[in-house]
């Protein structure tokens, strides 16, 4: 089982590092890492499992998080639509997205930084993510709002980029050009 002791934090160099394709289909261990990823985020959510267990909440986690540098990510979140998204995905990638941006008014935060970061994170307003799921299918996902932002989010961490690198330096809470905020 993942635990907070599992999740690597900012300053490890796997955190800026580029993570590697992972070569399908994917192996036994591939697939089972990807499944406890997800389970860590169901049992984050869960009171009294994170209670018993001291877990933070997280809707997302990607692999070098837990120190392997595999592009796979796991997804595990409600929208504010009540729509529900819920995926182990390996090789995920971005394969077209909205010029419109769209932020969280309240700013992101990550499972592998133990500190608040102010600011608006400018993401794009969709996109369009392709990736392979746990059963080895192809899977096409098209996602606007919060969904997008949690799915860029990841996706980042496996190109070595963290969410406050995109923050404006001189003015944190200055709305991104072309936005909207998702609250």
């Amino acid at each position: 089982m993942i635990t907070m002791d599992d999740i690597v934090r900012e300053g490890n160099p796997i955190l800026t590092k580029t993570a590697e394709e992972v070569s399908l289909p994917a192996t036994e261990e591939e697939t089972e890492t990807l499944k406890e990823m997800l389970q860590f985020l169901k049992n984050s959510q869960d009171e009294k499992i994170a209670e018993q267990y001291n877990l933070r909440a997280g809707v997302g986690l990607a692999a070098p998080q837990i120190g392997i540098s595999k592009r796979m990510i796991a997804v595990h979140l409600e929208d504010f639509d009540g729509k529900q998204y819920s995926y182990g995905l390996f090789n995920p990638r971005i394969v077209s997205h909205s010029v419109e941006k769209a932020y969280l008014s309240t700013g992101e935060g990550c499972l592998s930084v133990d500190r608040e970061v102010p600011g608006y994170v400018p993401r794009y307003a969709r996109i369009t993510v392709k990736a392979t799921d746990l059963e080895g299918n192809p899977v096409k996902l098209r996602l606007k709002g919060y969904a997008a932002i949690v799915f860029q989010h990841e996706i980042d961490h496996l190109n070595g980029i963290m969410f406050y690198d995109y923050i404006n330096p001189v003015n944190p809470f200055e709305a991104p050009e072309n936005s909207k905020p998702i609250e």
